[in-house]
């Protein structure tokens, strides 16, 4: 096992941000939000970014992304009613799969409370074989890209 502790990252760190809201029922028996209620605001973000930036079509288009891999680092308890923004970066960008770099901060605060990953492939919705990202879509990907920023 690593000794290897990850440090929170602040919001220079990532490219694109989006408001999240906390619910009542995203507490859980401890009063703070429940470490699965991460990945929910982490699909929000990224795929509120594909759809919005990226022109990605969830119900009719040629193809969706799959999640393949995930990870989270918890560094603050959050609870309702915290008010939430949720920061995007690109780590990392393939012909067809992409992983993201994922944060959640309290709204103007600096640090993160969380932050994370997670790839998705992108695949053809029929046959959810492997496929080439549409261009408009890797193109705005490319945008919040790391490597680029």
């Amino acid at each position: 096992m690593s000794n290897h502790r990850t440090l929170p990252e602040s919001r220079e760190h990532y490219h694109w941000f989006t408001p999240i809201t906390t619910r009542w029922h995203d507490n859980d028996l401890y009063g703070h939000v429940n470490n699965v209620t991460y990945y929910a605001m982490f699909d929000t973000v990224a795929n509120r970014y594909l759809i919005e930036q990226g022109g990605l079509d969830i119900h009719q288009g040629p193809c969706i992304g799959l999640v393949v891999n995930s990870g989270c680092s918890y560094f603050a308890p959050i609870a309702f009613p915290d008010a939430l923004e949720g920061g995007l970066r690109v780590n990392r960008l393939g012909r067809s799969s992409v992983e993201y770099g994922l944060a959640i901060f309290r709204k103007g605060e600096t640090t993160a409370v969380a932050q994370g990953h997670f790839v998705h492939v992108f695949v053809d919705r029929a046959t959810r074989q492997a496929m080439a990202m549409p261009e408009p879509l890797r193109g705005s990907l490319a945008e919040i890209s790391s490597e680029r920023c």
